[in-house]
């Protein structure tokens, strides 16, 4: 028992090594970058033990993303204990999502995502992912926000916001885009925030 521990410990810690490498891979590399050679190097393991553990690519790479947007995930949910109340929150949590989408993991999926566009198998195992993903920050957004999911319009708006992240992610991906980026940020949040209050606003009878 003692000396089965350790090993599922460093089998563990193993597998973990090489999720992280590939995402990191992913961001740096790309999609056709990213081999199991560069990840093996990177990880500082050998190719045997990757396939121990993955026994393909597609395996492997599709694992680190579900590892690390689970990770992030994560993150957000602790990082809001640290969220103002009142009107600052809606910017904060606006922050938080847009910041999502330029990080590593959006860079690396993005990689991911543009070859299974022109890859039918890799389509295949990918959008299962990205369905899951997109419910999840959708689901998140709508904690983080304290809104009602439940009215549409409420709906429409968090899905506008993660939209907007996208695509703020995407425009970041050639070239710095932090200035223009904080001044949109700033203005949606202003919106979003004005938006909800009035649909949180209870109906007021007309008796005229």
């Amino acid at each position: 028992m003692t000396i089965r521990e350790p090993q599922q410990e460093r089998s563990r810690a193993t597998h973990q090594r090489l999720l992280e490498a590939t995402i990191e891979c992913l961001a740096d590399r790309g999609w056709s970058g990213t081999t199991v050679g560069v990840v093996a190097q990177r990880a500082g393991v050998s190719r045997g033990a990757i396939q121990h553990h993955f026994p393909t690519r597609e395996d492997l790479i599709t694992s680190a993303l579900e590892f690390m947007f689970d990770h992030r995930m994560n993150e957000v949910r602790i990082a809001a204990e640290g969220l103002p109340f009142g009107p600052r929150r809606v910017e904060s949590v606006v922050v938080r999502l847009v910041d999502y989408f330029t990080g590593v993991f959006f860079k690396a999926a993005l990689q991911v995502w543009t070859a299974a566009a022109a890859d039918a198998a890799l389509r295949e195992r990918v959008l299962p992912l990205e369905l899951k993903f997109g419910r999840k920050i959708h689901q998140v957004a709508i904690e983080l926000l304290d809104a009602d999911d439940e009215d549409p319009t409420t709906h429409r708006l968090v899905q506008a916001t993660l939209d907007l992240a996208r695509g703020l992610g995407l425009a970041d991906v050639l070239t710095d885009d932090s200035r223009r980026r904080s001044e949109i940020v700033k203005t949606w949040a202003a919106h979003l925030s004005t938006a909800l209050s009035t649909v949180d606003e209870p109906e007021v009878a007309n008796n005229f």
